[in-house]
């Protein structure tokens, strides 16, 4: 992993064209980091690759950065969304980090009969897979949604995507035995709150035609453990930790 400093940055991207940075990202450079005009840097915006940069301080606490080369082309994360029924406040900032970091693309709270949390703030959410994003390498940023019902997201469900839902209480295939016999694709996952579905739920989950109820072992798992070994599972049986290294960014998306 490279010791340059790497940053998300809205703009676009071109070859001298300087960029402004937000306030925060100006201060951390020149404040944190402690670097002057002329350092490198890397940015990237999830759109146009990643380039070597260089820091401009201007005038009062202004800085932009100047692309330079790019070093590195755009590429895209396999499509896959996370479903969860959000947690307490550390325990759902967890969830959505390690989401960025396992490749999820788009991240979506769902309020549950038995969800902890009745408040998402999204904005703290976007802005903690931006962070993760910076450090892990990754070159898009995961889309967090704003918070549904989970009635909501199963009726916005586009039902030629599948959803594995993993369903501790009920009749499931292991994941591992279900994925290894699944293709690449579009696909989501579903993790519940702590204490799990309501019998309600469970009974719209199981009716739900694109709906794949799966285990994820004899034990019952926290919902933020669950999350990371689902996502796990999903990226070594069918996602980029295959023969998927990247999938090359395409006009359509």
């Amino acid at each position: 992993m490279s010791s340059v400093p790497r940053i998300f940055v809205a703009h676009d991207l071109q070859a001298d064209e300087p960029v402004p940075l937000e306030e925060g990202q100006g201060k951390y450079l020149t404040r944190v980091m402690r670097l002057e005009s002329g350092a490198l840097v890397r940015v990237f915006n999830g759109r146009d690759g990643e380039w070597k940069a260089h820091v401009r301080q201007e005038s009062g606490k202004r800085v932009s950065v100047i692309p330079e080369t790019k070093t590195r082309e755009q590429v895209k994360t396999p499509d896959l969304t996370l479903l969860f029924a959000p947690l307490k406040k550390t325990r759902t900032d967890f969830v959505v980090e390690k989401a960025c970091e396992l490749g999820v693309r788009r991240i979506l709270p769902v309020m549950t009969e038995r969800t902890q949390s009745n408040r998402v703030r999204t904005d703290r959410l976007q802005a903690t897979v931006i962070e993760a994003a910076e450090q892990t390498e990754r070159m898009d940023i995961p889309v967090v949604e704003e918070s549904v019902s989970l009635t909501e997201a199963l009726s916005a469900w586009d039902p030629s995507r599948p959803l594995y839902y993993c369903d501790e209480a009920g009749e499931a295939h292991p994941m591992a035995t279900v994925l290894a016999e699944t293709e690449f694709g579009p696909a989501g996952l579903l993790i519940g709150p702590e204490g799990g579905f309501s019998p309600t739920e469970r009974h719209m989950l199981r009716k739900a035609p694109f709906i794949v109820p799966v285990t994820l072992g004899p034990r019952i798992l926290r919902a933020e453990t669950a999350v990371v070994s689902a996502l796990t599972l999903w990226q070594a049986l069918v996602g980029d930790w295959r023969d998927h290294p990247y999938l090359p960014e395409t006009s359509n998306g």
